[in-house]
């Protein structure tokens, strides 16, 4: 339906019934050899954090089993990527849209997280701004993905700040004079090695220092510095505010003696 949306015809597509995670579609299946297919480009939005009830049959399933165990059940995202990654040529290029909690969460999601990036294949960390989806309101993240990544580097955009805020939800701007989206796919074609409080290259050797936490704040903060503060000036203005009160003072004081009242203490 989103595809028939969008101004693509039902001849551009194919669509199977299924389980995509528990029962791969017969025509892509490794028993099926002939019909299996690898594609250019993937593209997903799964469900975030799905639960689903595996068994352990699925270890030895070709698209998990090298990664030394399963999504959890609590959360499928994983899964949802793995399966996407299994069907990507090897110069394809994957973006799948998750949860910001696949990036640090720890069990068999960090396992499967460090077997990724230690095979190279986690390119670019794109974090998007919160509220942005009619589906939920939380903040949500883009990982890029290769099988054939050239450089020993992860690049992290924290695209969370740029935004335009609406009156029941968020959305990335594009007009004359800012475009969100322009932003985003510049810094991720060129690559830069850091762009103040929005972008990073982070090498694999940091990523394996911090135990494959990929928490986008840990490498690019938004957090704008504190402005610095001049101790002697603002010794020199205590100094003079004090001699400008009690100059105040004294001429208070003589006016409350003329007029016979007690004086203010000094």
């Amino acid at each position: 339906m989103n595809m028939l949306l969008h101004g693509m015809s039902d001849s551009e597509f194919e669509i199977f019934h299924g389980d995509t995670l528990k029962n791969d579609w017969e025509m892509l299946s490794e028993a099926n050899p002939a019909k299996k297919m690898k594609f250019d480009a993937v593209v997903a939005n799964p469900p975030f954090s799905l639960r689903w009830d595996h068994t352990d049959a699925l270890k030895e399933d070709v698209r998990f089993k090298s990664y030394g165990g399963l999504a959890p059940k609590s959360a499928a995202d994983f899964a949802f990527l793995l399966h996407g990654f299994h069907f990507l040529k090897d110069e394809g290029t994957m973006a799948i849209i998750l949860p910001h909690g696949v990036l640090f969460r720890s069990g068999a999601e960090e396992g499967i997280r460090r077997k990724l990036l230690q095979d190279g294949h986690i390119d670019t960390v794109i974090g998007l701004p919160s509220n942005l989806f009619y589906s939920t309101g939380i903040p949500v993240c883009i990982l890029v993905l290769k099988k054939c990544k050239q450089p020993d580097d992860v690049l992290f955009i924290n695209a969370s700040e740029r935004y335009g805020k609406g009156k029941k939800q968020n959305f990335l701007r594009q007009d004359e004079n800012t475009n969100d989206i322009e932003e985003i796919l510049t810094t991720y074609r060129e690559r830069p090695e850091k762009i103040e409080r929005y972008a990073r290259r982070v090498s694999m050797e940091e990523i394996e220092k911090n135990g494959y936490n990929l928490n986008i704040s840990r490498y690019v903060s938004t957090a704008k510095p504190e402005k610095k503060i001049d101790l002697a000036e603002v010794h020199e203005r205590l100094v003079l505010s004090s001699a400008k009160a009690k100059e105040a003072r004294q001429r208070h004081n003589k006016f409350l003696d003329e007029l016979g009242l007690p004086k203010l203490p000094d």
